[in-house]
């Protein structure tokens, strides 16, 4: 870490973060504890912005490994909260934590997949806790009294639906019938004047933030999600005489020249909130480098900043996504937004089939 900082390009944001900075005093504290430093020390530390930007400087000046930390995320929540829990309620939702939720939480976790799945667990403890009010037993559970668990919280359809499944499948319950609900698509779109004008804001106007216009751009053209976009890394992107192309999911795909030389702009000269991501960060791996050092922006903070620049995300996404079904086979749309083929289709199916809903919300 000392090497890291000494080679700093420019020693003065070094020596300002030095003097005044909570995660520099939290560094200096750690340093001086007889232990090794790992992430399950840090870990053991309060969970805020000191700890998470002292283990973003560690990981960038490879003290520590780096790790998925929408993953350790999920990990430290089921530790702490597990322990919480009735004996006879632990018995059954650690297995479904650990071995169901957890072991299965691999590959590109995502922010919004770790809140997904504490969701899950938090619906399986509402709901033993729910049986333990009433004296009623899992094993012996009936339709019936899990249809009033239904009626009574209305907001757990979804969630409470992995843990039902999971414990079926173990013959922890007998079979009980989940309510069929079908994908419900959003009625809010644009119309083709809103859509028009705000992707030509993006590409164009030069008074709105660099980042913004790139998001904007990538969630108009090609119907991203802001979870998605943050989460793009700079290989990513490449360019060759024919263009600039970016890897969305498995192929690249052509963007408008001036998309294009955004991208490599906020490449080639990233914009950083931070005076030691400047001093410490220079090859972040993400195309929109966030407030700690290799670590992506916060998909929150980005939507509330497309919002405050009048580029709402939802009905934007919606547009484009039946601009795309309506113009391009479902399978190719699959290959360059990074769908499921049957999501794709079923966007294809529900552009056709309620054309006549489209064009009234339009106008």
């Amino acid at each position: 870490m000392a090497d890291a900082l000494n080679s700093a390009e420019n020693p003065y944001p070094v020596l300002g973060w030095l003097r005044r900075s909570p995660s520099a005093t939290a560094l200096a504290q750690l340093a001086a504890r007889a232990e090794p430093l790992t992430h399950e020390l840090l870990d053991a530390l309060p969970l805020g912005t000191t700890t998470r930007h002292v283990r973003s400087l560690l990981v960038v000046a490879g003290v520590l490994p780096e790790r998925n930390e929408h993953l350790a995320r999920l990990e430290r929540w089921v530790t702490s909260e597990l322990p919480r829990l009735p004996g006879h309620q632990a018995t059954i939702v650690r297995p479904f934590a650990e071995w169901h939720v957890v072991r299965d939480a691999r590959g590109r976790y995502t922010h919004g997949a770790a809140s997904g799945d504490i969701k899950d667990v938090q619906a399986a403890i509402k709901f033993l806790t729910w049986l333990d009010e009433r004296e009623l037993q899992l094993a012996s559970l009936d339709q019936a009294d899990f249809d009033l668990w239904l009626t009574s919280h209305p907001t757990q359809h979804v969630v409470i639906g992995s843990f039902i499944r999971w414990a079926a499948a173990r013959r922890l319950t007998g079979p009980l019938e989940l309510p069929r609900r079908g994908r419900s698509f959003a009625v809010n779109f644009q119309t083709a004047d809103e859509y028009d004008q705000q992707l030509r804001r993006c590409l164009n106007d030069s008074a709105l933030p660099r980042e913004v216009r790139i998001i904007g751009a990538l969630v108009r053209l090609y119907a991203l999600p802001v979870a998605k976009i943050i989460e793009i890394t700079t290989d990513r992107f490449h360019q060759d005489d024919t263009g600039s192309y970016l890897t969305i999911d498995r192929h690249p795909g052509l963007l408008p020249p001036r998309l294009g030389q955004l991208i490599k702009n906020q490449i080639d000269q990233p914009r950083t909130t931070t005076r030691m991501r400047r001093a410490l960060d220079e090859a972040s791996p993400y195309l929109l480098p966030g407030k700690f050092p290799h670590r992506p922006r916060n998909p929150h903070g980005v939507g509330n900043l497309l919002r405050q620049h009048g580029l709402p995300v939802l009905s934007a996404r919606n547009t484009a996504m039946i601009e795309a079904v309506t113009t391009l086979p479902p399978i190719v749309i699959a290959d360059l937004f990074g769908l499921s083929p049957s999501t794709a289709e079923t966007w294809a199916r529900y552009a056709n089939d309620s054309w006549t809903h489209y064009l009234a919300a339009r106008t």
